[in-house]
């Protein structure tokens, strides 16, 4: 009988990372998935047992992430890795008028560098080394809807994946000399808890400004996307067939209510969407 196929994701702890992992484990295959700490991953290999392996790295430690990508090598022989998906992300959120730098590079550290990081690391397992047996892997990239539609208050995110998109769309020309596919998913709002850990919500900071009325209504908007979106699972569902189809898309869109939320934003003239959006969050302008 032939070996499972092997996948590797970053960032199974929650959310969609851990929504493809069990996506993915169900279906059959061997699952790789790191973990900032070993303790997260020990409800996933109880369910997974033999065919999930905890990886315990950092991903934006390239050191840390060179050994995760030994222990899979190994584990591999000489077959070719199935697939890696970059999903470990974070979200950052404040006015771009106060945003302390730092903060914007560390958003890029995680959500622009750390993806090419691991994707260099991984590449060798994936079909870039032509000694290795099976067919190329492929590469599926965690994007977002903000890295086409950019909204008020979250520019470190939504710059970040513009940035992936530009990284991905490069990389999937580049590596199509090893045959290895490069995919993005554009998720609009997911039930995941990206938005609960201190990160996005962590406005307080700018409330002394005059930004403190629409920032309150960026929460409770992210609140209710949080409560309301898609199930994560659905992510990972996508994510398995991107995997896994014989022509994968360049690009998929997951997004609730697709024609407000995604198709329409992208239609209309920016000024009006503009517009749109200053009704929402309040944002007029203000007088002395």
């Amino acid at each position: 009988m032939a070996s499972k196929r092997a996948i590797v994701i970053t960032g199974v702890s929650t959310g969609i990372g851990e929504a493809c992992a069990r996506v993915l484990l169900r279906a059959g295959f061997r699952v790789f998935g790191s973990v900032r700490r070993a303790a997260d991953g020990e409800q996933l290999q109880r369910e997974g047992g033999a065919d999930f392996t905890p990886l315990v790295f950092d991903v934006t430690d390239a050191e840390a992430v060179q050994r995760g990508a030994a222990t899979v090598a190994a584990a591999l022989g000489q077959e070719t890795l199935a697939g890696l998906v970059n999903n470990a992300g974070i979200a950052v959120a404040g006015p771009l008028e106060h945003l302390r730098i730092e903060e914007l590079r560390r958003q890029f550290e995680v959500n622009v560098i750390a993806p090419l990081v691991v994707t260099q690391a991984f590449l060798p397992l994936l079909g870039a080394d032509h000694a290795r047996t099976g067919p190329p892997g492929r590469i599926v990239q965690i994007g977002s809807i903000s890295g086409r539609i950019a909204g008020p208050f979250v520019g470190p995110y939504v710059a970040s994946k513009h940035a992936l998109e530009g990284l991905s769309d490069t990389l999937r020309r580049e590596l199509m000399i090893h045959g290895i596919e490069v995919v993005m998913i554009r998720p609009g709002p997911i039930k995941t808890p990206i938005w609960e850990k201190g990160e996005a919500n962590a406005t307080d900071e700018f409330d002394a400004t005059k930004y403190r009325g629409p920032l309150e209504k960026l929460r409770a908007y992210a609140k209710q996307a949080g409560e309301t979106g898609l199930p994560a699972e659905d992510v990972g569902r996508l994510v398995h067939q991107a995997l896994t189809v014989p022509r994968p898309k360049t690009h998929y869109a997951i997004v609730p209510q697709a024609f407000t939320n995604w198709i329409m934003p992208r239609l209309l003239p920016a000024r009006m969407v503009d517009g749109a959006i200053g009704r929402l969050f309040g944002l007029r302008r203000q007088r002395p």
